[in-house]
């Protein structure tokens, strides 16, 4: 961008890129424009579109470009965008509807492809190796490519009951896009060891840069009670809050579990769970099962604007995953809104945690460990950080202004 058309482009960026999130822009993208950079353009390949299509890997990808355009522009490829522009510096290229079936979707990639605006990218960020794998003969051979690593897909899948062809399929997809590229950026230690170690890829290309958090976003900014009063939650009780796909290895049955030996020292503990996945009705059955109808409720979809509110209005956020966790982008959202997340400790999060306060790691992933931990903390036995301290760890260390800078000085070394 120009810095002559600055006052033109910017305003209109900000109202559609506005409009599309259902929120207020991000004041980031206002004040960290700096019109003397010399301009860059990235082109990303991410999933779908955030926050209509939710989860961890859509939100991460659509803050970090909101990051990226501040500094050049940004082009955003992926499955089911919207069907309009947003002005420079960032533009969307739909490729494909997610409805169609696999073979035409992934024919759909490769054709739109050929047709995008961006041609000559100055540097190109891949996220997803499905979406990635038509496309690996349309990029420059000149431009560096760098594979965000969020986690190892294939075993994801076989995890959840896929089957062996499935995930032999998919194994083979992700060996040939890592093949292609030429750094990789991992969340966590943890996952650059699975990169390492399953899909052989040396150290030497592997960047470990932990997720961030937008922090206007998820603040502190109310009382728990002025919270729970917006969400129609419960006033004084208890509250434990989390927000999950509900899979298996989200170990939501075992959080279930826990609550009943916590349930024996604080009565009234109320658990609120948020997501969908295809294991509700299971997790409802034990619900029912295991007498805590009074202690567990289930959300559903929770809409993005009441997120922020949810974190608030919790005492304590837990994030019990069993396997595959990554990084673990709910807790820096629970601690930038001044809640403190109790996690397993399993991938990436004891990363996150352990500086902060290891005694939010449960001592194991079962259920007696988390139940454990959650009594001493509910009790009183063990202190949870004040709401100031895990505001500002959160800002301190995982800020977006703090992170997007290092991903980008990936993106556009030259040293392959």
């Amino acid at each position: 961008m120009r810095p002559g058309n600055a006052d033109k482009v910017l305003p209109v960026a900000v109202k559609q890129l506005s409009n599309a999130q259902g929120s207020n822009p991000p004041i980031f993208l206002i004040t960290m424009l700096n019109l003397e950079a010399s301009p860059i353009s990235t082109l990303c390949l991410g999933m779908g579109w955030f926050p209509q299509t939710p989860g961890g890997l859509n939100r991460y990808v659509h803050e970090l470009i909101l990051q990226l355009a501040t500094q050049g522009k940004v082009e955003l490829c992926g499955v089911g965008l919207p069907a309009y522009l947003l002005n420079p510096p960032i533009m969307l290229t739909d490729l494909a509807s997610p409805h169609q079936q696999l073979p035409q979707r992934l024919w759909s990639v490769h054709q739109r492809f050929q047709q995008r605006q961006m041609a000559y990218p100055d540097a190109i960020n891949l996220h997803f190796a499905l979406y990635s794998f038509p496309l690996l003969q349309s990029f420059p051979k000149n431009v560096p490519v760098t594979f965000t690593f969020h986690g190892p897909w294939a075993f994801e899948g076989q995890q959840e009951g896929e089957g062996k062809w499935s995930t032999l399929f998919k194994q083979w997809i992700e060996k040939r896009v890592y093949d292609r590229c030429d750094r990789f950026i991992v969340l966590s230690k943890a996952f650059g060891t699975i990169l390492h170690e399953t899909y052989s890829i040396p150290w030497n290309k592997i960047h470990i840069i932990p997720g961030g958090v937008d922090t206007q976003r998820f603040q502190r900014n109310l009382s728990r009670q002025e919270a729970r009063s917006q969400l129609s939650w419960h006033l004084d009780r208890p509250t434990l809050f989390t927000t999950r796909r509900l899979v298996h290895r989200m170990g939501l049955d075992k959080l279930l579990t826990a609550l009943v030996e916590v349930k024996r020292q604080v009565p009234d503990v109320w658990l609120a769970i948020a997501g969908k996945g295809p294991i509700r009705a299971d997790l409802e059955q034990q619900v029912q099962r295991l007498r805590l109808q009074d202690n567990v409720k289930f959300l559903g979809f929770l809409p993005d604007e009441q997120l922020p509110l949810a974190y608030q209005a919790a005492d304590l956020t837990v994030v019990p995953s069993q396997s595959l966790e990554g990084f673990g982008l709910i807790l820096l959202e629970s601690l930038a809104a001044g809640t403190p997340a109790l996690c397993t400790p399993v991938g990436g999060m004891p990363e996150v945690i352990t500086p902060f306060c290891p005694e939010l790691i449960t001592d194991s992933i079962e259920a007696e460990a988390i139940a454990e931990r959650l009594t001493d903390f509910l009790t009183g036995k063990l202190p949870l950080p004040s709401r100031d301290a895990c505001r500002e760890y959160a800002c301190r260390n995982f800020d977006w202004q703090i992170i997007a800078p290092r991903v980008r000085q990936v993106l556009l070394s030259r040293e392959l």
